[in-house]
């Protein structure tokens, strides 16, 4: 009976040694999240090695808008984070969790492997979007041997490829010249996957793919109409497609009349006279 008890102490202390630390592992995962998600970026210590950073930290350049109009290419993500520190950052499920028959659950991680000798070596991706939802997205694929070094890659890519966008309201049925939706319609394509993005009036919703739908919302759209065709069940593919759509708002220019009436507005300001 007395060792019986003494095993039964033993298998106690370890279980519970075992979950202290799974505690201790889910807080630091917890504490690393936070960090990134919430890291305040130090100006001082930053020293940049393009022109374009040079004149952003010097206080030469000291708005976004001059960098995009001019079509001066993003290099470092410090220009991003230094002339739009307040953008949200979000993480996009493009992977699986292993289930029976295809069952798992939606995960922010993409797993991939590779059959070598020394054994199967695993592979981690995932997407992060960024944006101001108010006129500014830019969207980044990472990938990497491990979680965390693959959604910093990400979100180093996504403010390097920040794009300005147009938005009004291109609907017929609204006309209530506010820049919810997009201002006509407009097609993405990436693959075999094309996205067709059509204005929709005030309190349509996001009528889209919800990963895409949050592409849409971080970039300031509220109501959209749209149409999918190829190979949609690529979610790489699609949510490129639909980001090329919002690419494309910007290439087409208007007459300013024509945009006063469709109330257009360019990343956070609005085309007047």
């Amino acid at each position: 009976m007395a060792k019986k008890k003494i095993e039964a102490e033993e298998e106690r202390v370890v279980e519970e040694i075992l979950v202290e630390e799974d505690t201790k592992k889910k807080i630091d995962v917890k504490i690393a999240v936070k960090g990134v998600r919430g890291a305040r970026f130090d100006k001082e210590s930053w020293k940049p090695k393009t022109s374009t950073g040079i004149k952003v930290k010097s206080g030469e350049i000291d708005n976004i808008d001059y960098i995009l109009d001019n079509r001066l290419k993003i290099m470092e993500p410090e220009i991003v984070d230094t002339l739009m520190p307040n953008l949200i950052i979000d993480l996009l499920l493009v992977g699986q969790a292993k289930g029976k028959f295809g069952g798992g659950q939606k995960r922010v991680f993409r797993q991939t492997q590779k059959k070598t000798r020394e054994g199967n070596k695993p592979k981690f991706g995932t997407f992060a979007i960024i944006g101001n939802e108010d006129g500014y997205v830019g969207i980044g694929y990472g990938k990497s041997k491990e979680t965390v070094p693959a959604r910093e890659k990400a979100t180093r890519t996504a403010k390097q490829n920040l794009i300005k966008i147009s938005r009004g309201c291109g609907s017929w049925q609204c006309s209530c010249n506010n820049p919810h939706s997009v201002p006509f319609v407009v097609e993405g394509k990436c693959g075999s996957v094309r996205v067709k993005l059509i204005p929709a009036p005030r309190g349509t919703g996001l009528c889209i793919e919800v990963e895409c739908s949050k592409v849409l919302k971080i970039a300031g759209i509220k109501d959209v109409w749209s149409h999918t065709f190829g190979q949609t069940r690529s979610k790489v593919n699609l949510i490129y497609a639909c980001f090329d759509a919002l690419k494309k708002v910007m290439e087409i220019k208007l007459q300013k009349e024509t945009a006063e009436n469709l109330g257009i507005t360019e990343g956070s300001t609005s085309i007047k006279e």
